[in-house]
């Protein structure tokens, strides 16, 4: 029997649109500063639906981000209210969600979608940064939306210093599925990577199309590998400081669509799917649907 580790889906995305409130470029750690219930809420929904590893709501609070976009006198706490928060959402669940891990957020520390020039050490001392607040608190690290090799290295050097479990999840071109968003190829990416013991590596927040293609190249791995992807039309709207709300949903990709592709990706060898932006509780809840139709077993880390 093979086991799937369920994700979570847009947890970001979702604490947004339940706002109802205009988008900020902090995006969902504004709403968690304002009305941190939501925040809860959606960890919460995800649970239920079936989600055995959620992730914690700290993709926007980097301290580039917060110099740039709000006060840097906000990192700690935000890093901390994210973890806590998370934590809450499990405990308050009781038995429900007693085999839940709770995931750390490594996410791009620019903005989605862009290269980060800086130099490997200034990369790689801002993950220290990020990664010493949230480790006492979660149980693995998940490493997403990375556009360049260099950026991942740098995450996956400080994740892996932590002896944490760490997975990576790179975003892909949706031009050309065999490149990440910088650029260089898959291959180039896996090749540049395989001294590192990580424990599973991703694509994710590209179309559902592209993770199938990408979930490909995976196959010859020998560790676990899977993907979660987005429901945008596109992500070129969107630029370092700008906001969420200039990107807009498919309407071709409700609960079943979403999880055909899912499946695919699973039958391709993938152990571990969810959902990105604009996949919400109601995705993952119909995955978890399907994944137990189909004779697999959820499982957690």
């Amino acid at each position: 029997m093979k086991y799937i580790y369920l994700l979570d889906g847009g947890t970001g995305h979702e604490i947004y649109k339940r706002s109802q409130k205009p988008a900020h470029p902090l995006w969902c750690a504004k709403v968690m500063m304002d009305q941190p219930y939501i925040v809860k809420e959606v960890h919460q929904d995800f649970i239920k639906a079936g989600a055995r590893i959620i992730t914690i709501n700290s993709y926007t609070s980097t301290p580039t981000r917060l110099q740039r976009d709000g006060e840097i006198e906000w990192f700690e706490k935000l890093q901390l209210q994210a973890s806590e928060i998370a934590l809450e959402a499990r405990d308050e669940l009781g038995s429900m969600a007693k085999d839940v891990q709770i995931a750390g957020c490594l996410p791009p520390l620019t903005g989605s979608y862009t290269t980060d020039e800086r130099s490997f050490t200034q990369l790689k001392e801002e993950y220290e940064q990020i990664i010493a607040i949230q480790v006492p608190i979660v149980d693995l690290f998940l490493i997403e939306t990375i556009c360049s090799v260099k950026e991942a290295k740098a995450a996956a050097e400080a994740a892996l210093e932590s002896g944490k479990t760490v997975y990576l999840s790179f975003t892909l071109s949706d031009r050309l599925p065999n490149q990440l968003r910088s650029g260089e190829s898959i291959d180039e990416a896996l090749s540049s990577l395989s001294n590192y013991r990580l424990d599973a590596i991703m694509f994710n927040c590209s179309f559902p199309e592209t993770i199938s293609e990408g979930v490909k190249a995976l196959r010859h791995l020998d560790i676990p590998y899977g993907g979660y992807a987005n429901g945008f039309t596109s992500v070129d709207p969107l630029k370092p400081g700008g906001t969420v709300d200039k990107l807009s949903a498919r309407k071709d990709l409700d609960e079943e669509k979403y999880a055909d592709h899912a499946m695919n990706w699973i039958k391709n060898g993938a152990s571990i799917v969810g959902g990105c932006c604009e996949v919400g509780p109601s995705h993952i809840a119909y995955l978890r649907k399907r994944i137990d139709e189909e004779g697999y077993h959820i499982n957690s880390c």
